[in-house]
């Protein structure tokens, strides 16, 4: 059975690989939820909002939703969407400086 000798080098570039791959799953999954379906408690959380509130994106149809024996389920994709579509824009022309 051959031996291999790892060095100090070699563990350097492979800790450097390591980093690298790490960095670029971070960059992929930034500002991501890990889950599709969220439950209420977890939409709340996220959006900093309260029960009443997402009640009310529920009943006025702004924010999809699925209820599957009694617990309520929001499509992640839907959240970011309702998001990007109520994004205000600055509506002045110009900067004001201090």
């Amino acid at each position: 059975m051959p031996t291999e000798i790892v060095t100090t080098d070699d563990l350097r570039e492979f800790k450097i690989e390591l980093l690298k791959e790490i960095r670029q799953l971070f960059a992929v999954n930034r500002g991501q939820s890990s889950k599709k379906w969220l439950k209420s408690y977890e939409v709340r959380k996220l959006l900093g909002i309260s029960p009443g509130t997402l009640q009310n994106l529920r009943v006025n149809g702004t924010l999809p939703f699925s209820k599957i024996g009694g617990v309520i389920f929001y499509d992640y994709e839907d959240i970011q969407k309702m998001m990007e579509e109520n994004q205000q824009k600055n509506n002045f022309p110009f900067q004001c400086s201090r």
